[in-house]
């Protein structure tokens, strides 16, 4: 199973699973008067919008290369991500609003008892859909999966705030009514940290910030095993979608011929494919070392 059948599994998934679960979240809520449930349902209906957008964003990133992307089409996937991490802000915000105006109005009928099942239904679904995506985005190496992955777990720690809430109001009484909506407040906290925190991986890839100091260096190491390659000077790296497209200057024996320096930065280009298979192209220009001529 290739790279796009398998993220496209683990998308169609959450989007089948969250159409049920919102569904069934938002009757419970309305029907178990618990405001807290039904933001839960908001939120499981933002994931499915969500899953859309990395849905198309993971296709259009497969697309190749044309004469308007020679680059391909590999930053469709950080933009996907940076949608649906900023979707999950929005809906913080929102959830935060809507449950702050329920506890500065009137009192309100509290919770019902069964909302708890449907609480502890939803909670045990969603965290194994979180760790069944994470671990497809691990594999192979999606930052809108791992983004996708990150709203089901999103939704896993609104039901339980919901349930803390829920249970301290049928426990405490019609004094505690709104302790389901103070807990929905605490979720959209949550909720707002986690969509920062995964735009600002999806920004970095958008800017071309470089990847971890190791690719780096084994990429640089790799280039400087080449016999011939007697200093490599200048190694940038940057990430588009999965794929990683370098820009080095190697510097060679000034005294070299053009055809022995050409050969050089092809056994370059190959070996650090070969070795980092997730290089998809790499830019070698050939610099004459003055040093070792000095």
């Amino acid at each position: 199973m290739n790279r796009l059948t398998r993220s496209l599994r683990a998308t169609w998934l959450g989007m089948v699973t969250n159409t049920v679960l919102a569904a069934g979240k938002l009757a419970a809520g309305i029907l178990g008067h618990s405001h807290a449930l039904i933001a839960d349902a908001v939120e499981s209906l933002a994931d499915i919008f969500s899953s859309i957008v990395v849905w198309r964003g993971l296709v259009v990133a497969e697309e190749p290369a044309d004469e308007d992307h020679p680059y391909g089409h590999g930053k469709a996937e950080p933009i996907a991500s940076a949608i649906v991490s900023t979707m999950l802000l929005l809906a913080a915000v929102g959830i935060a609003l809507h449950s702050i105006q329920q506890i500065l109005g009137p009192a309100h009928p509290g919770p019902q008892p069964f909302t708890l099942l449907v609480l502890v239904a939803v909670i045990i679904i969603k965290e194994s859909l979180f760790r069944f995506v994470a671990s497809e985005a691990k594999s192979v190496e999606s930052i809108a999966v791992h983004t996708d992955a990150w709203h089901h777990r999103s939704d896993v720690i609104t039901s339980l705030a919901a349930f803390t809430g829920i249970t301290i109001a049928l426990i405490g009484g019609k004094r505690y009514s709104s302790a389901d909506d103070v807990a929905a407040v605490v979720a959209a906290g949550i909720i707002a940290w986690n969509g920062w925190r995964l735009l600002r991986p999806a920004l970095n890839e958008l800017m071309d910030a470089a990847p971890s100091a190791e690719v780096v260096e084994l990429i640089r190491r790799t280039a400087g095993s080449i016999s011939g390659v007697q200093e490599v000077e200048k190694c940038m790296v940057r990430k588009t979608g999965p794929r990683y497209y370098v820009d080095m200057h190697v510097e060679v024996d000034p005294e070299m011929s053009v055809q022995q320096g050409h050969r050089i930065a092809h056994e370059v280009k190959d070996k650090v494919r070969e070795t980092v298979p997730a290089v998809r192209d790499v830019l070698v220009h050939i610099e004459p070392n003055r040093r070792r001529r000095d």
